[in-house]
């Protein structure tokens, strides 16, 4: 199954299981800043290459989302990352990759 992901969190099923349980892990994933989170500050993106220009930024973005996403959801693989073209969104620094994921069969 291959789903395409970005990082808007709608609301959080406690308790989902299967496909539900495992977009919002990656969700989880790519819309957390590595070092925010208390007893796991390993966890999430690094944005250490924000102040990089754009094209540098955005390949150490998209190797960043398929290294972490496939460390900490091992249940998928990252077919690709793309970029919604709103240059007034990368201005300020607010830019959207959507991450197509594939389910691996064995967790459907």
């Amino acid at each position: 199954m291959e789903l395409d992901i970005t990082a808007t969190m709608e609301t959080i099923e406690i308790g989902a299981t299967g496909a539900t349980e495992i977009i919002q892990n990656v969700k989880t994933i790519i819309s957390t800043i590595r070092g925010t989170v208390p007893l796991d500050r390993t966890f999430g993106i690094s944005w250490d290459f924000i102040d990089m220009p754009a094209p540098a930024s955005r390949a150490a973005f998209i190797a960043e989302i398929v290294e972490e996403v496939e460390k900490q959801e091992p249940r998928v693989n990252v077919i690709s990352v793309s970029w919604d073209e709103d240059q007034a969104k990368e201005m300020d620094g607010k830019p959207t990759p959507t991450i197509k994921i594939k389910i691996k069969d064995e967790y459907l």
